[in-house]
């Protein structure tokens, strides 16, 4: 009898069934690698941010550090002795650390400058002198104790005409941002205008021999042909009251009122070759008790350093 052979057939929709296991065998693998994929990424990502808060740290500690050592500098020499501008570097904890200062008579107080000064600082930035008179009466106005109650509200009365709801404070500036509030005056002009000015120095005039040419140029009494001369000759000229009175001649007066206690520095700190961090800071060494009084400080974030090369000292 003939011997029959028999294949092993499969069953019916067997092919299907694995052909479904395999992709979805697959789809569960890609599924995970994608999560691991994710996972990396976000523990990578806080691994970075931790990095970045860490150096954000110790930026400030470098920081503070700077401004401290700043103002034990200052101590240790008498007030008049003190120099008006400077700065020195240090490496502290493989960092660099470079500190500039400047006294803050550098730049005109918007609430002690006169009125002309303070027109004169608003034509040296490119405003025309009607336009620069009204600028400066609307600032003096504004820091102006409201001790007439008419003066008051025809003050009051300028900016509701103007269609604002804010008024005058009629009380100092309490920051140099809120000349963007004062009536009239443009933000291009603000804008030109802030380097020169501050609330912090305390005098009614400001010291040439350390001020920006535009803020010698807002002196009382100051004209072109003196302007030039004074800033050819500034770097060699000693700083005694009778020499700038010759140099200065009908500019000299307010010049001399160019007095204050505090410093604005400037710290950068980082590793060499990296990001660098910065800030500006006011201070006002052998303040009361304390060794400084901070008057404000503004930190700047993490830079390049072709950024922070090409700054210019506030």
């Amino acid at each position: 009898m003939p011997v029959r052979s028999f294949s092993k057939r499969s069953a019916p929709g067997s092919s299907a069934r694995d052909g479904f296991i395999l992709i979805a065998a697959l789809w569960m693998l890609a599924a995970l690698a994608a999560l691991v994929v994710v996972v990396s990424q976000q523990l990578g990502s806080s691994a970075r941010l931790l990095r970045l808060e860490d150096e954000a740290v110790e930026a400030d500690a470098l920081i503070s550090a700077g401004i401290e050592l700043s103002s034990y500098r200052l101590l240790l020499m008498k007030e008049e002795e003190r120099p008006r501008q400077g700065g020195f570097r240090l490496t502290l904890g493989g960092n660099d650390i470079a500190v500039s200062f400047v006294n803050e008579a550098a730049r005109i107080d918007l609430n002690t400058a006169s009125k002309e000064m303070l027109e004169n600082l608003f034509v040296a930035a490119g405003t025309e002198r009607d336009a620069a008179k009204d600028y400066a009466e609307r600032v003096v106005a504004w820091r102006s104790k409201a001790s007439d109650a008419a003066k008051a509200q025809a003050e009051e009365a300028r900016y509701a005409a103007a269609g604002l709801k804010r008024v005058p404070r009629l009380a100092p500036f309490a920051h140099v941002g809120e000349l963007a509030l004062v009536l009239g005056i443009p933000a291009s002009l603000i804008e030109r205008v802030l380097p020169s000015v501050t609330v912090f120095n305390g005098s009614p005039g400001i010291d040439p021999t350390i001020a920006a040419p535009e803020v010698v140029a807002a002196l009382p009494g100051m004209t072109p042909l003196i302007l030039k001369d004074f800033l050819n000759a500034r770097a060699s000229l000693s700083q005694d009251a009778d020499t700038l009175a010759k140099t200065l001649g009908p500019a000299a007066k307010d010049a001399a009122k160019g007095k204050s206690k505090a410093y604005r520095l400037h710290v950068v700190v980082g590793p060499a070759g990296g990001l660098r961090h910065a800030a500006s800071a006011v201070i006002i060494p052998g303040e009361g008790e304390e060794p400084y009084r901070l008057l404000a400080r503004q930190d700047e974030g993490p830079q390049p350093r072709s950024a922070l090369q090409a700054r210019r000292m506030p």
